[in-house]
């Protein structure tokens, strides 16, 4: 490329780049959709495609970052800074007064306030930004010690990577850290519980628990389908910038950096308690948990005069609420099938108010939770919400239980159809075997074809879909697409009419150009999420290949694994699903990826097979992957005497190592493999 090329692929990268932080500001921060959701796409993956073609050019903080990609091997830590401490906490009113005197005899008299902030709860998270720039995301950890984190932190959509000062106000320092909460949203983390269910998986306890988790995953990808958020709550560099706490919140704010609306200032203890007071209820109206209030000295000179105890600041004090909990009667348990088949018992309770509620039904999980519970019918059970989210039964008053209460037990059969349940081996749910003929599973597989992440059919919601379902004029995805040839028959059904049969139909044929990762989802194939669509979409790109691939083969499709890949494998030979796939594709659904797959590099791995294990210290299994199938090779997910090679990297079992030996497998490594493609790799 000559001088002139180069310098205009550069100019580009940084337009595109500046522009897409602008409108990401714009939108997440000032609620302004400056342009189509269509046109912002489109100048995200002109960028992509260019930082892929020149890379040299691509900046650290650029905009793709959001969609994460970026496999981390390992975490490293890091010293901080500045210290993370822990904050004193209390469940008493009587303690705050007491702090509250501490500070005053500390002030040796002089005027204070305080700043009071709601605790949300997620996971500590310290963020440095150097010129503007997002440079690094290191965890808590122990306080003085946590862990890199920063191609996850950089999916949080809400979180600027680059950052700036408005006309007129503060200056951006060249370097500071900004000390926050990531927290996933109450409604990602329902609907990600939700799916767990379905797929008769533990349930996540709590949302802070998800996001702790959430931000440990190797694949940023990953992170990024999680939606995570961020909420700064400190400034802190080398030198005074902002006389007190509540103008460094100000001047963040102003930079682009999230922070909660709900603080507020306190010119007494009493100003304090009534905050706490007016959130007590309130905050169970919010969209993420918080399980308490953070009080804060004001004036940062003063912070500094009251100094610190060896663990905790002496100018704060977090004040945590107690844990909502109730008793109550235990009146009936019923059995809902989801779209897996799985047997879920659900409590029905006397009505008990609970954390801003009233609670009437808590979920029980699975039989295991029954037995230990030793629930019967009759009995005054304690209810709490888990993560202040999910109603549950944590314990029984047997000391209330009545000599009539009657033993649960657990049912044999389909509470919806009647046929027999099953309890696979290792799995906490029975299952209802019968899903083609289980109308709970068949709604559901219907309601999770249209929903919002599959799709999103503009017109035809859960309930609409529903409906449709139980008046019988919809039994499966395909017969959706037959909805247009029986427009006189919609427009007569109540709460339809012209106008909204029009939309549906519109939603309907724009649904046929929603990518084929999409549909896959869509298809409701137990254990396929969105990551597991897009990874099978991306490496067989057509429906075709996934119908006629071996578990093995499935199985060696990074993100896929054993279990997945029976789970394909098994809805792919049923012939049902066959035909449901031959309607859907006669309909006009997207059941293959456009655009040009990627092409053959060379055929030096031709007639050789691989089985890769273990975590790899220059690329990731899925571009190593690539690799081999790009040069010829083929990539398997089991050990036999027919394998080539076992591609072995760190943390790789020794179950693997030692059946490679005993059939005289070769075992080399990723730098071994590298060179058996030389400039055929990547």
């Amino acid at each position: 490329m000559d001088l002139f090329a180069s310098q205009d692929v550069q100019d580009k990268i940084r337009h595109l780049t500046a522009r897409l932080h602008h409108l990401n500001y714009q939108y997440y921060q000032n609620d302004v959709s400056e342009v189509s959701d269509q046109e912002f796409d489109h100048m995200l993956r002109e960028l992509q495609q260019l930082e892929k073609q020149y890379p040299e050019y691509a900046q650290p903080n650029s905009p793709t970052q959001r969609v994460g990609g970026t496999i981390t091997k390992q975490f490293p830590t890091q010293e901080h800074r500045f210290p993370m401490l822990s904050l004193a906490n209390t469940y008493s009113e009587a303690d705050l007064r007491e702090f509250d005197e501490r500070v005053q005899r500390g002030l040796e008299g002089a005027e204070y306030a305080y700043v009071c902030e709601l605790k949300f709860d997620g996971v500590a998270m310290s963020l440095r930004y150097e010129n503007g720039q997002l440079s690094q995301g290191v965890t808590r950890g122990d306080g003085t010690r946590g862990d890199v984190v920063t191609s996850n932190v950089r999916t949080i959509k809400t979180l600027p990577l680059a950052l700036h000062a408005p006309a007129g106000g503060a200056p951006v320092p060249a370097d500071f850290e900004v000390r926050g909460e990531i927290f996933m949203p109450l409604g990602v983390f329902n609907d990600l519980n939700a799916e767990r269910e379905q797929n008769g998986e533990a349930l996540l306890a709590n949302p802070r628990n998800a996001a702790s988790g959430t931000l440990k995953l190797q694949d940023s990808a990953q992170v990024a389908a999680r939606r995570l958020r961020f909420y700064a709550y400190s400034f802190l560099s080398t030198g005074r910038h902002f006389p007190t706490h509540s103008a460094a919140l100000e001047a963040l704010k102003s930079w682009g950096l999230p922070v909660s609306d709900t603080w507020r200032k306190a010119a007494s203890i009493e100003g304090v308690l009534e905050f706490i007071h007016h959130w007590e209820k309130r905050r169970f109206e919010l969209p993420v948990a918080t399980d308490g209030i953070v009080i804060k000295v004001d004036d940062l000179r003063q912070q500094e005069l009251l100094g610190y105890t060896a663990k905790s600041p002496r100018w704060a004090i977090a004040y945590k609420y107690p844990a909502e909990a109730g008793r109550t009667r235990l009146n009936d348990i019923i059995y809902q099938v989801g779209r897996t088949g799985a047997v879920t018992p659900v409590a029905l309770l006397d009505p008990v108010p609970l954390a801003g509620t009233v609670v009437k039904r808590a979920s029980v999980h699975n039989a295991n939770q029954i037995a230990a519970l030793d629930l019967r019918l009759g009995d005054m059970v304690f209810v709490e919400k888990g993560g202040e989210i999910i109603p549950k039964i944590t314990g029984v008053d047997r000391s209330a239980r009545p000599a009539d209460a009657v033993p649960i037990v657990y049912p044999t059969a389909c509470p919806a159809c009647g046929t027999p349940l099953v309890r696979p081996e290792g799995e906490a749910h029975f299952r209802c075997p019968n899903e083609r003929g289980c109308a709970p599973q068949l709604k559901s597989k219907l309601e999770h074809y249209v929903s919002r992440k599959a799709l999103n059919i503009d017109g035809l919601g859960a309930e609409t879909v529903g409906r449709f379902f139980d008046l019988g004029l919809v039994r499966d995805a395909a017969d959706l697409y037959d909805l247009p040839q029986r427009r006189e028959e919609l427009v007569n059904l109540e709460r339809l009419g012209e106008k909204s049969v029009q939309r549906m139909f519109l939603g309907l044929e724009q649904s046929k150009e929603v990518p084929f990762d999409r549909v896959l989802f869509g298809l409701g194939i137990r254990y396929v999420g969105e990551t597991v669509a897009e990874k099978l979409a991306a490496h067989y790109r057509s429906i075709d290949p996934i119908l006629s691939a071996s578990v093995d083969e499935l199985a060696a499709v990074p993100e896929v694994g054993g279990v997945i890949a029976e789970s394909v494998a098994l809805w792919a030979q049923d012939e049902a699903n066959r035909q449901l796939v031959e309607r859907l594709r006669a309909a006009g659904v997207q059941l293959q990826l456009t655009g040009e797959a990627p092409q053959p590099l060379s055929d030096r791995l031709n007639g050789l097979t691989f089985v890769l294990s273990g975590v790899f210290e220059q690329h990731s299994r899925e571009e190593l992957e690539q690799v081999i199938v790009r040069n010829g090779g083929k990539v398997t997910g089991s050990i036999s005497k027919k394998l080539s090679y076992l591609v072995a990297g760190d943390k790789m079992g020794p179950a693997k190592r030692e059946k490679a030996t005993t059939l005289k497998v070769p075992i080399i490594g990723e730098t071994e493999l590298l060179a058996m493609v030389s400039d055929g790799g990547l």
